[in-house]
């Protein structure tokens, strides 16, 4: 199995800069769990930070974590590799949409002394102390992209895609030790771990040409949900949504799925999907789909599919705990919307600018929108589905998760 690297480990020629750096490996300093409080964390994707606000529809800021510390250092080790610096500007240029990428996904460890980031122009997760600011741990994923994360319900280990490995890496939040790893199809995306002892990978295939017409989708690769079960990361099943959505004549849809959100007892699967302004729902046990969801499209937004933003028209979807309502981010279409999981009756389209990601806070009242083109997260009632509050944030906000830091901290880096 692979093992973490520890950031004075290296090329020796760069040992100066690291030095200079000042940024060794540190010991994760330990966080009195009584004195956790639980926050929201805003991956700014383009800027390297990560803005921490409260967890209620407020989204008061509380501070900020700088989760690149290490740059300098990677980018020589990057220029310095031709086969990694054309990696890198390849990902600049198509997923980056000109911008380097250096926070897709976060975590806290279960302690709160450190933030678990995946960075994808560097290929990488890493483990930044909360108390210092420096790096615990990183690791090296296969290929050159790391991506979507996912939590395990007890909160010690993350599973990170590894999107040109086609592999999904399973680490120990606190050391970064791999514990295992499993195959995936083209370009693995989302993870989700289950309550039964399961782990969902949506591999979503190539979305970073121009070969997106229907008649051309057998270009976009192997496409497909792949379940393992969580501890020993041994295959139970693979599902192809291309022969589930052509039994239910939904074959012009893209079979490419992307955020998705499990009902509260898992026994549906909601999911998005590229090129598509919607959602569909999947039933697990009969192994179909049952309903889907066409929301509005914006007269403003082109049916271009090239001009879709990594092949996603919406891209981002949170189901209330209770399991009453979706929040949905219409990411191309520029609006955010609450929809009743009962009746697939939408609420409101509340504008916001190329929302890319939805979740929601701590108390379950609402959801949280990034809304990526505006550099702000915004706060959506489920009851009313009426916009709270906004907030702003660092560039190019994407992923906002659930966490918990140390009582009274403000804010590093």
């Amino acid at each position: 199995m692979r093992r973490s690297v520890g950031y004075g480990r290296g090329l020796a020629a760069l040992a100066s800069v690291a030095a200079l750096l000042g940024t060794g490996a540190v010991p994760a300093q330990a966080a009195d769990a009584q004195q956790l409080r639980e926050v929201l964390l805003v991956g700014n994707n383009w800027d390297g930070t990560a803005s921490v606000v409260s967890p209620d529809a407020s989204l008061t800021p509380i501070g900020r974590i700088n989760v690149i510390p290490d740059k300098d250092l990677r980018l020589a080790e990057i220029y310095l590799n031709p086969v990694r610096l054309a990696a890198f500007l390849v990902i600049r240029e198509t997923a980056g949409e000109g911008h380097d990428q250096f926070v897709d996904d976060m975590y806290t460890t279960p302690d709160g002394s450190a933030v678990v980031v995946s960075r994808p122009s560097f290929g990488d997760v890493a483990s930044i102390s909360l108390s210092t600011g420096r790096l615990n741990w990183r690791f090296r994923v296969d290929g050159f992209r790391s991506d979507h994360m996912a939590l395990s319900p007890d909160g010690t280990r993350v599973a990170v895609s590894a999107s040109t490995g086609n592999k999904v890496h399973v680490l120990d939040i606190r050391t970064g030790r791999e514990i295992g790893n499993f195959a995936t199809g083209d370009k693995p995306h989302e993870n989700v771990f289950t309550s039964n002892g399961q782990l969902w990978n949506m591999s979503i295939g190539e979305v970073n040409n121009d070969l997106d017409e229907p008649w051309m989708d057998f270009l976009k690769g192997d496409r497909k949900i792949t379940v393992v079960n969580a501890d020993t990361l041994q295959p139970i099943r693979t599902i192809d949504m291309r022969d589930r959505l052509d039994a239910a004549g939904l074959g012009d849809y893209s079979d490419a799925v992307r955020p998705a959100a499990f009902s509260p007892d898992e026994s549906k699967l909601y999911f998005q999907v590229s090129f598509f302004h919607g959602f569909f729902e999947y039933d697990v046990t009969t192994d179909r789909i049952t309903r889907t969801k066409i929301l509005p499209k914006n007269p403003g937004t082109s049916d271009d599919r090239t001009s879709m933003v990594n092949d996603s028209r919406h891209h981002g979807l949170a189901m209330q705990p209770n399991g009453e309502n979706l929040c949905v981010a219409g990411t191309m279409d520029d609006y955010a919307t609450v929809v009743n999981r009962s009746s697939l009756a939408q609420g409101p389209l509340i504008p916001a600018s190329k929302p890319y990601w939805s979740t929601v806070t701590g108390d379950g009242t609402a959801c949280v929108i990034s809304e990526s083109g505006a550099d702000r997260v915004t706060s959506i009632s489920f009851t009313t589905g009426q916009k709270i509050a906004s907030t702003t944030v660092g560039d190019h906000p994407q992923r906002v998760r659930p966490g918990n830091i140390p009582a009274g901290w403000t804010g590093i880096g």
